[in-house]
């Protein structure tokens, strides 16, 4: 802040005042107005930075880009056009005039182009061509954007509606008999359609079209599950005799078509040439500064990381971008920033409001909000419709605002570190500059965490910017993904012979799970068949507050444990609770409100076990290994901390179930360690945790969706050995990836790590934000010379695997 005290009430004049970052205000009409000279990203982030210590160590220009037009395709009707016209669209652009000639010709197509490209009108003028005979499924990974896609389609009066878990029951009836475009999600699609599609016969019998919005977003478990409820859907739709072409929209990805065709199972045509006009962005790379410590360290911090006694840690990001989210409301800039978890994004809101009350602007304090999933529908719409409107200038976000939500007018966007995808770091960057105003440019800061991954990119800013974005990763076939979705089928209609190659199954896999019979396999039981379709780990927990009823939000089944586990801290909407009971059976976490100076960090406990080798690379003291592995892990404690200082006040036990979980694996062992056997657990267990932190730099893949762990003596190896492991049952494709290009991923790791300032090891290198043992022992030069060791060894470049 510049701390310059203002009014607690909006002024009566414009300002005159230019040269510091908070503007004047004044009240018109219309309501608060900003009135800030107009200011071009440059000098704002010049601003931004002055007399602060945090160090911008990249700033890349992204230039601004001219439109390519086109004609429009002689399908789309007068009306459509005229419609188009008072929307300010007077022609396509050139790739949205290709991909939607393509869909009206039956060809599958996505257009996988950038953000703020307008992919939804190429899907847009074939459906609506198309609605008068035919009807149209519309998905998408997120309720918000299915809610903004019907509202844009409001001017054009077709007959649309949204199905989602929040449309009530009596308009459901309404909606299978009249609409003629259903707006929904994979999860809808699973639970409320292909299960009824007797009800549904009219609607898919007349099915031309099927739009899979920001398919990009369909990866891992959940891509592998929603692959199969795409393959459900065509084998009901051939059952009612219709063909639906299926039409996909995708951030900018690494070989779109083979992703769209194995999310499909069909051949799709891609069309990439981005013929959109891009206003110029300022994309600067933030480091937080090093804090000196002069007493105990706190073993994890929020958005941070951790650091051992006496080492240096960093400002958090959490903290870093709350005070930048503050400055920009205080400046009139409009903001999202985008924060990797729940609970950072309350955080970040709650900080930067205090920010703008400690700077005497407590009436600014309204208009900074936070969002995310887990809220009620009611509280995301209003968010939403407040950010569209200026009501909302500043709000932190989770990447439940990612996606293709037209909220235009934006000025400036946040990370709050690096998103895990370059896909999703562009899709959120471009959400700043969205307006369409002439010669707006935008500014767009990624603020690096505490964390090995983010400290590499923002000192190789070529791996951002100079780097192919990556591919899909995806894997249909994982039998625990398959399975269920192959008795779901079954449930919906027998399966036949001729259904298996449609889920690329075999005979011998369906006699296993389902009852042969001479006309099929039969889905015999009374109940449906289960499947996690999010991978989550079953049905969310909801949290409600015991002394009222009242219903505060969900928690995924998979993070209950370490979330909302008795003792927990657990914050909405910048109100803190603490949890008094977790009851796993019924799905329920009940809390009290109350404002400790203290948070909870939950403790647990792994061990792996090996079940099978698929492939190994043997380069003689080393030896990497992909294969099967069964995980038991369980929280069995929490530690409670000091807000200020970070401080341990207490561990306490918790009785929690152990979970067990079969998944795929890749790991290492080392039959002459290079350093001395009482150095050796902390080098290993501190090139775990790196290896973890920079595995999203060559999969598609968060921190979270994967664990690690390190001994000095494995029981099935007899070896030193660090495993990485997929979170998810059957693995989700991470695993693979990093067997295969294992010199890479250990390359970018050990330069990680050695280029790290600190003297022995830190979060931005070898500390783990989500380590069960608190980050303790850890040893930074040890895991170099375990790095160096396992680098000479392997054949570069990357290793071809043999079988085993």
């Amino acid at each position: 802040m510049c701390g310059r005290r203002r009014p607690r009430s909006p002024a009566t004049a414009p300002c005159r005042e230019s040269n510091h970052l908070c503007g004047q205000y004044c009240a018109l009409p219309a309501g608060l107005v900003w009135c800030v000279p107009s200011t071009d990203p440059a000098t704002l982030l010049d601003r931004l930075v002055r007399g602060r210590t945090g160090l911008v160590t990249h700033v890349e220009r992204v230039p601004a880009r001219a439109g390519s037009p086109a004609e429009w395709p002689d399908f789309v009707p007068a009306a459509t056009r005229s419609v188009l016209a008072s929307l300010g669209i007077d022609q396509p652009w050139a790739h949205q005039a290709e991909a939607a000639a393509a869909a009206w010709a039956g060809e599958h197509v996505v257009v996988a182009t950038g953000t703020a490209s307008g992919k939804s009108l190429a899907y847009q003028l074939p459906v609506l061509a198309s609605l008068g005979t035919s009807t149209a499924l519309y998905l998408s990974p997120t309720k918000a954007l299915a809610v903004d896609q019907f509202r844009a389609l409001a001017p054009f009066g077709v007959a649309a509606a949204v199905y989602d878990g929040d449309t009530p029951r009596l308009e459901r009836d309404w909606l299978r008999r009249h609409a003629r475009l259903i707006l929904t999600n994979p999860d809808m699609l699973h639970y409320g359609v292909l299960p009824q599609h007797a009800r549904w016969a009219g609607f898919l019998r007349k099915l031309r079209y099927v739009v899979v919005d920001e398919c990009h977003t369909y990866r891992g478990v959940f891509g592998s599950h929603v692959a199969h409820v795409l393959r459900r859907l065509r084998r009901l739709c051939a059952k009612y005799g219709a063909s639906p072409t299926f039409v996909l929209a995708s951030a900018t990805v690494s070989d779109p078509a083979a992703s769209a065709s194995r999310l499909t199972g069909l051949p799709v045509r891609a069309v990439t040439a981005d013929g959109s006009p891009r206003s110029g962005m300022t994309f600067a790379l933030w480091e937080p500064p090093l804090l000196p410590v002069s007493g105990p360290v706190p073993a994890q911090r929020e958005g941070g990381g951790a650091g051992e006694n006496g080492a240096p840690v960093r400002k958090t990001a959490l903290r870093e971008t709350s005070d930048l989210l503050a400055d920009l409301v205080a400046a009139g800039v409009r903001t999202l920033a985008f924060v990797r978890s729940r609970r950072g994004a309350e955080i970040v809101a709650t900080m930067a409001k205090r920010g703008l009350d400690e700077a005497g602007l407590e009436f600014l304090r309204d208009h900074v909000a936070a969002y995310r999933a887990g809220y009620l529908r009611e509280e995301r719409r209003a968010l939403e419709d407040a950010l569209r409107d200026g009501r909302i200038v500043g709000l932190a976000a989770t990447n439940a605002l990612e996606l293709g939500v037209d909220i235009a007018g934006l000025d400036s966007v946040l990370l709050s570190g690096y998103p895990g995808t370059l896909a999703s770091l562009w899709q959120q960057a471009g959400r700043a500059g969205r307006s369409g105003k002439a010669g707006q440019e935008a500014l767009c800061i990624m603020i690096a965490r505490d964390d090995p991954l983010d400290t590499y990119l923002v000192h190789h800013p070529d791996a951002l910017f100079r780097r192919p974005v990556e591919a899909t990763v995806l894997d249909p076939q994982n039998p625990y993904v398959l399975a269920p979705h192959l008795c779901s089928a079954a449930s919906e209609s027998p399966l036949t012979t001729a259904d298996l190659e449609l889920f690329g199954t075999t005979e011998d896999f369906c006699d296993q799970l389902l009852r042969r019979r001479k006309t099929g396999w039969y889905w015999t039981a009374s109940h449906r068949p289960e499947v996690d379709l999010r991978g989550t780990g079953g049905e969310p927990v909801a949290v409600v507050e015991s002394g009222t009823g009242k219903l505060l939000g969900t928690v995924d089944a998979g993070a209950s444990h370490t979330q909302v586990h008795p003792g927990a801290v657990y914050l909405h909407q910048g109100s803190s609770y603490v949890v008094d009971e977790l009851h796993l059976d019924e799905g329920v976490a009940l809390v009290h409100p109350e404002e400790p100076d203290w948070s909870t960090h939950a403790r647990d406990i792994t061990e792996i076990r090996i079940v099978s080798t698929r492939d190994t690379v043997d380069a003689g003291p080393v030896r990497l290994h992909l294969g099967e592995v069964d995980v038991t892990n369980q929280v069995v404690s929490y530690q409670r901390r000091r807000l200020a200082s970070g401080e341990v006040i207490d561990e306490r036990p918790l009785d929690l179930p152990e979970r067990q979980l079969s998944t795929v694996a890749v790991w290492y062992t080392l039959a002459e360690p290079p350093v001395e056997a009482a150095e050796l657990p902390g080098a290993l267990h501190a090139a775990e945790h790196a290896a973890i932190g920079l595995l999203p730099l060559i999969a598609t893949c968060d921190r979270w969706d994967i664990g690690g762990l390190s001994t000095a003596l494995h029981a099935d190896t007899e070896l030193p050995t660090v495993f990485v492991y997929d979170g998810h049952p059957g693995g989700a494709g991470f695993a693979e990836r990093a067997f295969g290009t294992a010199v890479s991923w250990l390359t970018a790791t050990r330069e990680a790590i050695a280029a790290c300032e600190c003297p022995a090891g830190c979060p931005s290198c070898v500390q783990s934000p989500k380590c069960g043992n608190g980050n303790d022992p850890l040893s930074k030069s040890g895991a170099i010379a375990v790095l160096d060791t396992i680098l000479k060894a392997l054949p570069s470049p990357d290793p071809v695997p043999t079988p085993t």
